[in-house]
């Protein structure tokens, strides 16, 4: 990020999805889509936003071959969806979408950002939740994903992947500006979800965008949302109300991120390391 980089105008659906089911999904979300008022550059959905966080991709997961990536009429319905917001906004869409990859056959938990000019770009889940048995169903990414975006850049990450600091550490050498968590978080956890996600912030010295669903999903599991967007300093800049279907919006300063690492360069003091990929 240089200087006179415009400031970053950050929209975030909290809301309930409809459990295994598209189309319903695609419909809601149009709903909100119409309702957000206001010019953003950004706007984030929860992870797995058309199906719910299902255990059985071999009935919701989007067929999607890595070939397609420029080839926008063979897109599935969710990603089509995405990239019309995306136009009509004029904003990046980001949100994750439970995907076959036709090429092998793997079940991915795949977090998808979208551009308006159709640009693509997306991170498979690193750490899957083996708790609810995600592990045995979805195959692990391997790498870290950021994007550029408006003079920004974009560090994407799903849900679980907020327990695991090394994975979302950030450098002086090649840093990002917003760490961006896409969630299903249970209601029974979510004072680890509120702590985690401002600790995130602090320790990566960026701005944390947060964004969890709300309502009871086909399991019973409880979601109580508490989507939050914090500072880079640790306090929050925008927060939702518990069990609340809401937009939240937060607009994040270029020049306030800049001027804290200047004269708090904490990055350059961090570990050099290196992830080694799974095998």
């Amino acid at each position: 990020m240089k200087r006179g980089i415009t400031d970053l105008r950050v929209a975030a659906l909290q809301t309930s999805l409809h459990w295994e089911d598209a189309e319903a999904n695609i419909q809601h979300i149009e709903h909100y889509m119409s309702l957000q008022v206001g010019e953003v550059d950004l706007i984030v959905l929860p992870e797995m936003w058309s199906s719910g966080f299902s255990m059985r991709p071999e009935h919701i997961a989007m067929d999607w071959d890595d070939a397609w990536i420029n080839q926008t009429d063979r897109w599935p319905e969710p990603l089509k969806a995405m990239l019309r917001w995306s136009q009509e906004k004029n904003a990046a869409m980001v949100g994750s979408i439970s995907c076959r990859i036709k090429s092998d056959g793997r079940f991915v938990n795949r977090c998808f950002f979208v551009s308006p000019t159709q640009g693509l770009e997306w991170y498979d889940k690193r750490h899957l939740f083996g708790f609810a048995g995600e592990d045995k169903v979805y195959t692990a990414g391997e790498t870290s994903t950021s994007v550029a975006w408006r003079g920004w850049t974009l560090n994407l990450q799903v849900c679980y992947d907020l327990r695991f600091p090394v994975f979302s550490r950030n450098s002086a050498e090649h840093p990002y500006d917003v760490v961006v968590y896409v969630a299903n978080w249970p209601a029974a956890r979510i004072h680890a979800w509120k702590a985690l996600l401002q600790a995130r912030a602090i320790e990566n010295q960026c701005y944390a965008v947060g964004v969890n669903r709300v309502g009871s999903d086909g399991n019973g599991i409880e979601h109580n949302g508490l989507s939050q967007v914090f500072h880079p300093k640790g306090h929050a800049l925008a927060s939702t109300a518990s069990n609340e279907s809401t937009w939240l919006t937060a607009t994040l300063s270029a020049n306030e991120l800049l001027d804290f690492r200047s004269k708090f360069p904490v990055l350059e003091d961090g570990d050099s390391f290196e992830i080694k990929q799974r095998h």
